[in-house]
């Protein structure tokens, strides 16, 4: 199987460098200022499961991309979609699948609008990673899981054998049954822990101590009335374990755009935190998200207005 990995970021770094690790055909697109920087430094893993480098790593540029792949692994952010379409284009035959590997459901209707809903699957992961200065993939715990699943019937051949390429790739990989559900469950909690961090820009544990034990709780609740709402109501086992993560005092966890923020980069305010808050029924029902969600667009205004 020929797999596309759009990008070599945290995401897509890992899993696809896991993926090459074990043998697997696979070729990173990248923009010519990544591609220059692994052409130099080539391609590396540091991880507590195991580090991996690659003096040469298989690249592509957009301008060469010229052949279907098989799959396209997609793990951009959301506000770069548009563009990530455009560049993998060509890559997309009559048989291509592709894995998207983003927050919220948004993308979903946008993959579909562009390459038809025959070819996006749905997909998550669960994994905390970044990266260097040097573009290497750096990989902060032993979580590195991958999930995907069927959303229209004609994949499911092509999912078989799907899962038998990724698995033994050096990676957790389950094929679901329900991954859209999934997919709403990952949103609730991106949203409460991207919500929360950001909003106190500080570490689950330092929000606990400071005495906002019930404000992460009920800012927990709101979001997962709104999955409610939708008609994909978070489980209730899941629904503990994601408390318990979201409310254990010793917990450094932090969300990925916490540290964009920290770093003065752009975030995905919009497509995880606006969309979501689009969905409540009303629009007084979701006071602490609404209060999150404000927070990020002044950051973004703020951003906007000292690069001018």
């Amino acid at each position: 199987m020929r797999i596309l990995v759009v990008g070599a970021g945290g995401i897509g770094g890992y899993f696809g460098g896991r993926l090459l690790q074990a043998g697997r055909d696979v070729t990173f697109l990248v923009r010519p200022r990544r591609a220059a920087i692994l052409a130099e430094n080539g391609f590396s893993i540091q991880s507590p499961l195991g580090d991996f480098h690659d003096p040469a790593p298989p690249l592509v540029t957009a301008d060469h991309l010229d052949a279907p792949f098989d799959l396209i692994v997609l793990s951009c952010k959301a506000y770069d979609l548009a563009d990530a379409m455009e560049s993998f284009a060509p890559a997309v035959g009559e048989k291509t699948l592709i894995l998207p590997l983003l927050n919220g459901m948004a993308h979903l209707d946008d993959l579909d609008a562009r390459f038809g809903a025959g070819h996006v699957l749905g997909g998550l992961c669960q994994i905390s990673s970044g990266t260097d200065e040097k573009g290497g993939i750096l990989h902060f715990n032993n979580v590195h899981n991958l999930v995907f699943g069927v959303r229209a019937g004609a994949q499911g051949q092509a999912a078989a054998d799907l899962m038998a390429a990724l698995d033994g790739s050096g990676f957790v990989v389950r094929q679901s049954t329900k991954i859209v559900q999934e997919m709403w469950e990952k949103w609730v909690f991106i949203a409460v822990c991207a919500g929360m961090t950001c909003l106190m820009r500080a570490a689950i544990c330092d929000i606990i101590a400071a005495g906002g034990e019930g404000v992460i709780a009920g800012l927990f609740e709101e979001c997962a009335e709104i999955a409610r709402a939708a008609g994909f109501p978070p489980g209730e086992a899941l629904m503990k374990q994601n408390q318990a993560f979201l409310l254990e005092p010793k917990s450094l966890l932090m969300a990925s755009m916490l540290r964009d923020m920290e770093r003065g980069a752009a975030v995905e305010a919009d497509h995880v935190l606006g969309a979501l808050l689009d969905r409540a029924p009303r629009e007084d029902d979701a006071p602490l998200l609404t209060l999150a969600y404000l927070h990020l667009k002044a950051y973004e205004a703020r951003r906007e207005r000292e690069d001018v």
